[in-house]
């Protein structure tokens, strides 16, 4: 033993020390790959039985497809029964377009190919939160989303080292005009980061001008040289209008990112007991019928074009009839659906930092650790609402988006799992202290110290007297601190000149087409 006790110490120490320096070197992971299992709330034949139930909703109830007359004819010819708009799929149909053509998992490419992102299998991305009208602050209060607000959030976006992703609509920019505030907000991820981002959905034709931005960014990389297809660029929320609907908006929207070899988002977007039955199992078994059906007409449509299986599942108060978020039902449905989603064999999209409170109080923060906690467990894919929302989505916070950033570190700290190499182990350090003395001062300590624990940017963990002298803030005030210097500190990536000029081309004659209306 002691001939081979040095040589082990001294392996483990270098061992340490390496890891440290590689630590140190890392700025940013592109994406986060769990190393914990994932969490399981029901058995295979729970499962079983909610695949069945969403098998009946196909087969005998249906789904409509609402004021498309292309869409109904592809179900037709794909062997469904449609009469009318209602459309019933033989038993098994959807699944079997799903497993036979959908990927497992997929590549998302961003103009800097160090941020590409890996969707399904063990990974997961976090986006900001999507889709809010209204933004808050400390200094302003609740005000209406500007393009300003929209530039500031792709910013923080891009400078937080736990947000994998630029995210899509992240705020409304209402000072815009409804029919060309997409080219701004598209331009904004593409020329203010250089992660990740979402297109636009809101018509088919801005799913077009959003193909056609990502193929001027992309310039030779668009077309994958192998396949002969686009690159997955772009990924996008395609929302079924539940219950059991899907409209020509989100329809036409899906068929051009098909087309186009872009990813899709295929989500039920439910309150249960309003857009759903109010119980777990039931809204499970038509949240599943829903994604199915789109997943498998986005596979009629472009077989083998890349699809998330999405679920948003919030309870509601039966008194009010207000959305409720952090509660323990839409958690359950949260890991009952990503089993589903691992059973079906495609990548996962749920959860999120939810709350319904409107400001970044303790409200904000006990509900948003109640959802983000499940999605880490669960093993979901993509994250979107990972930051900023407030007000069950109505608002997006400036504090809330920084204090939901520093849960997302610690959430990818908890998913990398336990440290079972040499130096994880740290026997050296259990050798070299011994009994009755502390680790403070030894080798492995002095070695791993600075990569040792997630270290909170805004958490405060000094003494009272320190805090009080310090002006007693809260943590909403010193996220209000960090986001200021966050931006002030902004520094943008490089982005081609010829293909800034380019973009702005298209976007300035695309605009000159639109009559001066802000509809």
């Amino acid at each position: 033993m002691s001939t081979t006790e040095p040589r082990r110490r001294s392996r483990g120490g270098s061992e340490a020390r390496r890891a440290a320096r590689t630590r140190g070197q890392t700025t940013q992971a592109p994406y986060a790959t769990r190393r914990i299992p994932c969490f399981e709330v029901i058995d295979e034949a729970g499962l079983s039985i909610i695949e069945e139930n969403a098998e009946i909703i196909l087969e005998e109830i249906g789904i409509d497809f609402r004021d498309d007359a292309e869409a109904l004819q592809i179900w037709r010819d794909a062997g469904a029964d449609v009469q009318g708009e209602r459309v019933r799929m033989p038993r098994g149909m959807c699944r079997k377009l799903i497993q036979d053509n959908a990927p497992r998992q997929f590549t998302q490419h961003a103009r800097n190919p160090e941020r590409n992102v890996e969707i399904g299998g063990a990974n997961t991305v976090f986006a900001p939160a999507y889709g809010s009208p209204f933004v808050y602050d400390l200094d302003q209060g609740r005000r209406y989303g500007t393009i300003e607000d929209f530039r500031n959030f792709v910013k923080l976006a891009y400078m937080s080292p736990n947000l994998h992703h630029s995210g899509g609509t992240i705020c409304e920019p209402v000072d815009l005009p409804v029919n060309k505030r997409h080219f701004d907000m598209v331009y904004s991820h593409m020329k203010y980061s250089d992660k990740c981002f979402m297109g636009s959905v809101t018509h088919p034709d801005r799913a077009q001008d959003t193909v056609d931005m990502a193929r001027i960014l992309f310039g030779d990389r668009w077309i994958d040289e192998t396949t002969g297809k686009p690159r997955t660029c772009v990924i996008n929320l395609i929302n079924a209008n539940s219950p059991m609907t899907f409209d020509d908006t989100m329809l036409g929207a899906a068929k051009v990112y098909a087309r186009n070899n872009q990813a899709c988002i295929v989500t039920p977007f439910i309150l249960a007991g309003a857009m759903s039955p109010v119980t777990v199992a039931g809204t499970a078994a038509q949240t599943l019928a829903e994604a199915m059906a789109g997943m498998a007409f986005v596979q009629l449509v472009a077989p083998g074009a890349p699809v998330v299986f999405g679920s948003f599942a919030s309870s509601m108060s039966m008194q009010s009839g207000a959305p409720t978020f952090g509660t323990p039902e839409p958690a359950l449905v949260l890991y009952v659906m990503a089993a589903l989603a691992r059973r079906l064999g495609v990548p996962f999209r749920s959860g999120g930092s939810l709350t319904a409170a409107k400001i970044p109080d303790a409200q904000a923060a006990s509900e948003s650790a109640n959802t983000l906690l499940p999605t880490t467990l669960a093993g979901v894919n993509f994250v979107l609402h990972a930051a900023g929302w407030l007000e069950g989505g109505l608002a997006m916070g400036y504090e809330k988006f920084v204090i939901d950033a520093d849960q997302l570190g610690m959430m990818q700290t908890m998913m990398g799992g336990v440290d079972l190499s040499e130096n994880g182990q740290a026997m050296d350090a259990i050798r070299e202290v011994g009994p009755g003395k502390h680790f403070l001062g030894c080798a492995h300590t002095q070695a791993n110290f600075e990569n040792a624990f997630y270290r909170s940017p805004i958490a405060d963990n000094n003494s009272f007297e320190q805090w009080d002298s310090e002006g007693r803030q809260d943590i909403a005030q010193r996220a209000n601190t960090r986001w200021k210097k966050l931006l002030a500190e902004y520094q943008p990536p490089e982005l081609d000149p010829a293909i800034d000029e380019a973009l702005l081309a298209f976007i300035a004659q695309r605009k000159s087409s639109f009559p001066d209306s802000n509809i």
